[in-house]
């Protein structure tokens, strides 16, 4: 167990499994001390982020924009639609400008899995990357979140029993989040379609009907159907979702009395979670989106110690 005031450094952020332990709490426990209002003491006068999201995002990328501002580093703005990108620019070659023009970091959101292997391989580009989701792949800044609002919640990981609901297979918040729950100690449990569900995830957790599992867990972790990530063929109409894979008012009132309610977000309202419950007293939805902003500080922070 570290003590708060220990230093992490990084020198990228790609996935949660490359993180150790001691990284992982630390990061939570940073992200903590900013929600107090700790100050960043940066290592020289100025610094300089981008954001390139080449999928649509509001909340991971308007949070990294927060946090970004909140510590005093400089973004410099960047939107796909109007960039070189429509010219034909690859994903290599924008890293590449940012880099020569002085950029300290760039979060990136990117379709492909593993966007980044050829980003971290070159001897030429010198800017940190952090991860912001790469397709069906990961999402390790989510995932912190999460983990820092359980830790919040809970204050330890240990037998705490975690269900992961919904489009599992599709989702890569699913796939960061099963891991480092494992981990850290936590019982992990899946529910949803069986269509959307591999056994692969086997070795993390197992799969339970949704309405044997509810009256078990403590945290119910709900996951928006991935509609661009599917092939079309799929078909079913929102009622029918939230009856049998969704989580209705009355599945949340046959929860434990302490048990809470997360998503990832942006909510399907009405389809895997009842609108009446996305800001009941159970939820925590808005507080993921909160230390959102916080633990992304803390990821920058470590991420520009790495390159001091």
């Amino acid at each position: 167990m570290i003590i708060q005031s220990e230093r992490i450094s990084l020198k990228h952020l790609l996935t949660v499994e490359a993180l150790t332990d001691r990284e992982v709490m630390g990061l939570i426990r940073r992200g903590q001390e900013f929600k107090r209002g700790a100050k960043w003491m940066p290592q020289k006068e100025q610094y300089f982020a981008t954001n390139l999201f080449f999928e649509n995002s509001t909340r991971t990328h308007k949070s990294f924009d927060v946090a970004e501002k909140k510590l005093g580093i400089e973004v410099i703005e960047f939107e796909a639609s109007t960039s070189s990108v429509q010219k034909g620019e690859t994903l290599y070659d924008t890293v590449l400008t940012m880099s020569a023009l002085g950029v300290d970091v760039a979060v990136i959101r990117h379709g492909d899995e593993n966007y980044y292997d050829s980003l971290i391989q070159s001897k030429t580009i010198q800017c940190s990357i952090i991860n912001g989701g790469d397709g069906s792949g990961q999402h390790p800044t989510q995932c912190l979140l999460d983990l820092m609002t359980i830790y919040e919640e809970f204050g330890h990981f240990d037998d705490l029993k975690v269900a992961i609901v919904g489009d599992i297979t599709h989702s890569r918040v699913a796939k960061s989040n099963m891991q480092m729950l494992k981990r850290l100690g936590a019982k992990v449990f899946f529910s949803g379609p069986k269509e959307w569900y591999d056994e692969e995830f086997e070795v993390y957790g197992h799969w339970m009907p949704l309405d044997e599992l509810v009256e078990e867990v403590d945290v119910m972790m709900m996951l928006r159907v991935q509609h661009e990530r599917h092939d079309g063929t799929e078909s079913f109409s929102k009622e029918e979702y939230l009856k049998n894979h969704g989580l209705t008012v009355e599945r949340a009132a046959r929860m434990k009395e302490h048990a809470i309610i997360m998503h990832p977000a942006p909510v399907n309202r009405d389809v895997e979670l009842a609108d009446a419950l996305v800001e009941s007293l159970r939820s925590r939805i808005i507080t993921q989106m909160s230390n959102g902003v916080f633990v992304r500080m803390a990821i920058l922070e470590a991420v520009l110690n790495g390159k001091a």
